[in-house]
């Protein structure tokens, strides 16, 4: 039997109600709290939390920050941990029962020396594919069964909104309006992050791609006789073939359970077609950067942020703005280049100046 502590039990169980309806986090969230308190337990032996003292945080990081095969973990890994940890303390510090016990500085000892904070949440280039690349995978698709149909349509709305895997397999076929060219993410029905509620107008990518999601709406509606609360994207109805296995036999109405079939399919398209997997939400970046190219004003960028689901531009620009280092050589480079062709000599600037304070 797992050991445990009762008394840590019902701490934890209060915590992980306080993250939940006070600081409105997700399970995801809550679940990543739980491992590290965990952990955390395991290496004291399951000590009371009333018992804590700061030399146990000293040798828990030590324990987590080693080489040794158990110990390993990345930065980012310690760094989470640790940053969870010293929430929680601080946490217990307020209640009944711990105020006595513990001290509000204690769980500072939980922090990572500056140098290993740096390396934790240094900013690293996430690999994204290029339009060229996505519309490749694309046209690789086969089309041949409805199955084939959804997969392709899957790709093409993905390049055309930005939708996040959640909402890609919770979307229904009343959120598209193709008259508008437009998706509404309506929070009551999808699953979006933050559970925010907005619209999307389809981005200038293809044509060609556009045609392929009115192609599957038309079809889902005019020859499935599918509704508006029927699934855009269905999951596939599976049963026993002549061979006794189960086989894909089509489409059912009913949303997938969660994303992971969208990224399968996704993870099919690249490599069908030789290129790296790249995961549904790095298309969003190849979307921002496009942006960066066609955007010409504050106004047209706020504008691209804002189909992309972001309240701030500054949220475009801090988790998908990142200039690629070839981009920035060239944005540099060209910068160098307008200096030397537009600036006009010093000296005659100044000629001007004098005359016109001369009178002349």
């Amino acid at each position: 039997m797992t050991p445990h502590n009762a008394a840590n039990e019902r701490i934890k169980r209060r915590y992980f109600g306080y993250l939940r309806e006070a600081k409105r986090q997700s399970d995801a969230s809550v679940d990543a709290v739980a491992k590290a308190l965990s952990r955390f337990e395991e290496f004291t032996g399951y000590r009371d939390f009333k018992g804590f003292h700061v030399e146990q945080a000293v040798a828990f990081k030590r324990r987590l920050s080693g080489t040794d095969a158990q110990g390993a973990l990345s930065a980012a890994t310690l760094y989470a941990t640790f940053a969870h940890l010293k929430r929680f303390f601080t946490w217990l510090t307020e209640q009944p029962g711990y105020r006595s016990r513990l001290r509000y500085g204690d769980a500072d000892y939980f922090n990572l020396y500056e140098k290993e904070t740096r390396v934790a949440t240094a900013r690293r280039e996430r690999p994204f594919p290029t339009l060229e690349q996505i519309r490749h995978a694309i046209a690789g698709m086969p089309c041949g069964s409805d199955i084939e149909l959804r997969n392709r349509a899957l790709l093409a709305f993905a390049l055309l909104t930005g939708a996040r895997d959640s909402a890609l397999a919770s979307l229904k076929l009343k959120h598209v309006d193709l008259a508008a060219g437009s998706v509404y993410q309506d929070a009551r029905d999808v699953r979006t992050k933050f559970s925010k509620s907005f619209t999307t107008f389809f981005f200038p990518v293809d044509p060609e791609v556009r045609q392929i999601l009115d192609d599957w709406v038309l079809h889902l509606r005019r020859d499935l006789l599918w509704g508006n609360d029927d699934p855009l994207f269905p999951a596939t109805m599976v049963a026993v073939g002549s061979d006794g296995c189960f086989r894909p036999t089509g489409l059912k109405r009913e949303h997938w359970s969660n994303a992971s079939p969208i990224r399968a399919i996704f993870k099919d398209a690249f490599e069908r077609v030789g290129l790296p997997y790249f995961n549904p939400h790095s298309l969003r970046n190849t979307l921002v950067q496009l942006g960066e190219t066609l955007c010409a004003t504050p106004e047209e960028y706020k504008a691209w942020s804002q189909n992309l689901g972001h309240e701030g531009v500054l949220t475009t620009f801090y988790s998908y703005g990142s200039v690629a280092p070839r981009r920035q050589g060239e944005i540099i480079r060209g910068l160098a280049e307008a200096g030397r062709t537009s600036r006009p000599d010093v000296e005659e600037i100044a000629n001007a100046v004098a005359r016109r304070l001369s009178g002349r």
